[in-house]
């Protein structure tokens, strides 16, 4: 079978194609034909070689995918074969057969595509459990999201949507049209507009009930600040971490100078009222049922019509490489994919 590995840290090409022994599924596990190939902004970070939770290169990136079970361990049901999955993957999604978990692969509803399968489970978690598990989103929230036109983005908007939320969403001017037909009420343009001072003025001074930040660095900090009195700042990625197509030490230094260290300490927590929490999907991995809990309702939604998956570009899997560079060139509007 192929697969994409990280040879070492650097640019897109960086990326290679190898062959690989077909895998056999272990007990509790079932084996997933791949169809296709959600690509995530930590996969970039992986590719870097700044992402902390990452193996050690090389290795195989990939969080999510959909296809096909053929093959199931011992102590699970037989007649899972032939099923049509979407699966969580702790790294290895970037392959032609995958073995995970039977838990962390679940049936792929008549209401997905392939594509639109694999591009559905990480951002839909990542943002039910910001909004959902941790910030508790309730009608009349006024809700701050950022990257609004990414694929954790994205979810976020339906998700504030469906509980009767006011979104605001920071996203290139180029991209304002599509964000306000997926009902972000106050698009930001984060390049030409300091986000912090637009929220204020929108708001008359109030600030947002919620921001989810998934840029990190100076960007944690000025959120905070744009939030108002009982306002929750959800930390849910570091995309500050790749500003470039390489590793830059000089960004890296940049953002940890950046990270409010010693500005959110619990005296101002509780002084200001407000509350920081924090998304790391890849930490719950082990937290089987947490995960199953959450992916059925996000599931749910999507079956109910209230997440609507949207699947920018579809590449071959042996160009990854451009998959890469066109998420990190900020191109994208929703997610991208691999097909293999």
């Amino acid at each position: 079978m192929r697969q994409v590995w990280i040879s070492k840290a650097g640019p897109p090409e960086v990326l290679q194609v190898r062959h690989a022994p077909e895998p056999q599924p272990g007990p509790g596990q079932v084996r997933v034909v791949v169809e296709a190939i959600g690509v995530n902004f930590a996969d970039i970070v992986g590719r870097l070689g700044v992402y902390a939770d990452a193996p050690r290169i090389p290795f195989v990136p990939g969080f999510e995918v959909a296809g096909r079970i053929d093959a199931v361990g011992a102590g699970v049901d037989p007649a899972r074969v032939g099923q049509d999955v979407l699966a969580l993957t702790r790294f290895g999604g970037y392959s032609e057969l995958i073995c995970v978990p039977a838990a962390h692969a679940l049936p792929r509803p008549p209401t997905l595509t392939v594509e639109q399968a694999a591009a559905f489970p990480v951002a839909a978690l990542t943002a039910y459990a910001a909004l959902e598990a941790l910030a508790r989103v309730r009608s009349g929230d006024r809700v701050l999201v950022h990257a609004a036109a990414g694929g954790v983005g994205l979810m976020a908007v339906d998700i504030a949507r469906l509980h009767g939320a006011t979104v605001f969403g920071t996203a290139s001017a180029a991209k304002h049209d599509f964000l306000r037909e997926r009902g972000v009420q106050h698009p930001i343009d984060y390049r030409q507009t300091d986000f912090v001072r637009e929220v204020l003025r929108l708001t008359e001074g109030v600030g947002v009930d919620i921001a989810l930040d998934s840029i990190g660095g100076r960007s944690w900090m000025r959120s905070y600040r744009a939030l108002a009195p009982a306002g929750r700042l959800v930390i849910c990625g570091v995309t500050a971490l790749a500003p470039g197509l390489r590793r830059s030490w000089w960004g890296l230094l940049k953002f940890a100078l950046g990270v409010p260290w010693l500005s959110l300490n619990p005296v101002r927590l509780a002084n200001d009222t407000r509350g920081v929490l924090g998304v790391n999907l890849g930490r719950l991995w082990k937290h089987e049922a947490l995960l199953r809990a959450w992916a059925e309702q996000v599931l749910a939604y999507q079956q109910a019509g209230h997440l609507r998956v949207h699947v920018d570009r579809v590449f071959p899997l042996e160009e990854a490489a451009a998959a890469h560079r066109y998420i990190q060139e900020r191109r994208n509007v929703g997610k991208v994919v691999l097909r293999p």
